[in-house]
């Protein structure tokens, strides 16, 4: 079993705030539901998953002041409150990590992303999708792709990290993080030569692998499934859109 962090910090003030006037993204409704709620759900539904700790505010709905949910208060940006989140969990070996605006996420994504972290001898591991795998299920969603050799994918929202490498990784982590949707920042920050490389579509997911492991100072692992929900986020009103029609439907 694994131990689980959801983070939820992020406020309502982009472009999301014409959806919805609540103060923090993770608490729009969708549905019948807060958007958080659908990932507290497919974690909890999992016997693969122990403790969770949602970082985010004081104020979440109720289903977050469950016994088996821990809040703890959100402050700084992402791989601060990641931080913040691991060590509320003390003596996990591997914690999962979840964003809160995932809403399509199932109990079987979850558990078929842990499974293709094999061994879990690598630090960080870091799902992919496949363009295909994506536009085949939901073809109205416009994501974020980068093209390897091996094709076009989008990054998931799903990590699982080893917690001592968290604080490794902060400064480096948050960089990545701020560039995840452009090809070409991320690139910059691996270097000329490999910008070059990627610029003529000649890099690798495995060459990308060991280029971010050696970045951040850890071990890392991409790990590529075919379940779209992984890489399906909920960040601007055609997202929201998107979603509700599938969750009214399923």
């Amino acid at each position: 079993m694994v131990d689980a962090v959801v983070l939820a910090g992020s406020r309502n003030d982009g472009p999301l705030k014409q959806c919805s006037s609540v103060p923090y993204e993770a608490m729009i409704t969708i549905g019948r539901k807060a958007m958080i709620e659908y990932v507290i759900d497919a974690l909890r539904s999992s016997v693969r998953i122990d403790r969770i700790v949602v970082v985010g505010p004081p104020d979440l709905p109720y289903f977050c002041s469950r016994k088996d949910i821990r809040v703890v208060p959100a402050e700084g940006n992402l791989m601060e409150n990641l931080a913040r989140g691991v060590e509320n969990l003390p003596g996990a070996e591997r914690v999962l990590l979840a964003t809160c605006d995932i809403p399509l996420i199932t109990t079987r994504a979850i558990e078929d992303f842990l499974d293709r972290c094999g061994d879990r001898s690598a630090d960080i591991y870091y799902p992919v999708v496949p363009r295909e795998v994506v536009e085949t299920s939901f073809n109205r969603t416009r994501r974020t792709y980068v093209t390897f050799k091996e094709g076009d994918f989008t990054g998931g929202n799903l990590f699982l990290v080893a917690p001592g490498a968290v604080h490794r990784c902060m400064s480096k982590g948050q960089q990545l993080v701020d560039a995840r949707k452009s090809p070409i920042r991320l690139s910059r920050l691996m270097g000329i030569p490999f910008l070059i490389k990627f610029m003529l579509r000649m890099v690798t997911l495995k060459e990308a692998e060991r280029k971010a492991s050696d970045l951040l100072g850890v071990r890392g692992a991409v790990v590529v499934t075919m379940y779209p929900e992984v890489g399906v986020d909920v960040d601007k009103p055609s997202d929201l859109e998107l979603v509700s029609k599938v969750l009214e439907t399923a």
